[in-house]
């Protein structure tokens, strides 16, 4: 097996070469949290209230998960809302609460990437892998989703942190993005994909808490498991 590296645009990319085929490194492949920001696109009551894709509660204990995860791997957050005072209202105070120090940044369109204010606040941020969750799927996810695909950057979308007016319609605004390049993924994967070894000591603690806070029967797993299996 012979081992080289290779530039790539987004800096320099290890590959393994067996025979006829190269292996992309786990680095290519897989997202680390120093290339990382995660965009919040108008978590709003307002809007939650027309979600019909997903069960509302599950879909904000879902939010709350990727936020707080975002926190415990140092991902910049870029939090944007739209007609505060029209009809959306504001940042829902539970996902306030899990990001206490991000300040959302109001507009009036739909396409975060069209207001200067907010594409500039991704810019700055200087990370070129964007994960989204938001409301609505077919509106304010979608057209920043396209909008940064255009631009270059790789995009994941949370599925299962945004909510759609219905199931169907969600279901195709995720397809069109992915067909355009985003790359679908969930909260849990996410973390798991950020964490990936148990024996990073740094983020341990608050990556497990997440999951028991937030996992289901996964989580309640992990809390059975620090509380009742012993080392002998």
């Amino acid at each position: 097996m012979a081992y080289s590296s290779m530039s790539a645009s987004a800096g320099v990319v290890d590959i393994m070469t067996q025979g006829s085929e190269t292996v992309r490194s786990m680095s290519d492949i897989l997202i680390e949290p120093k290339d990382c920001a995660l965009i919040l696109v108008d978590q709003q009551a307002g809007l939650a209230f027309g979600v019909g894709s997903a069960d509302r509660q599950t879909l904000l204990n879902n939010v709350i998960a990727v936020a707080r995860t975002a926190t415990v791997f140092g991902l910049p957050i870029v939090a944007s809302t739209s007609a505060t005072k029209v009809y959306s209202g504001p940042l829902k105070p539970a996902v306030r609460a899990a990001i206490p120090d991000v300040v959302a940044i109001d507009r009036r369109n739909m396409n975060m990437w069209e207001d200067d204010v907010a594409r500039g606040a991704i810019v700055s941020t200087g990370r070129r892998t964007l994960i989204f969750s938001g409301l609505l799927t077919e509106a304010c996810v979608t057209f920043p989703v396209l909008s940064a695909l255009a631009a270059g950057y790789e995009v994941y979308v949370v599925g299962d942190a945004c909510g759609g007016l219905t199931p169907v319609s969600h279901d195709l605004a995720l397809r069109r993005m992915e067909a355009a390049g985003a790359r679908p993924t969930s909260w849990i994967q996410v973390l798991l994909e950020l964490q990936r070894d148990w024996t990073r000591h740094a983020t341990y603690d608050g990556a497990r808490a997440i999951v028991e806070a937030h996992g289901g029967g996964y989580g309640i797993g992990l809390a059975y498991a620090r509380d009742m299996i012993k080392p002998t």
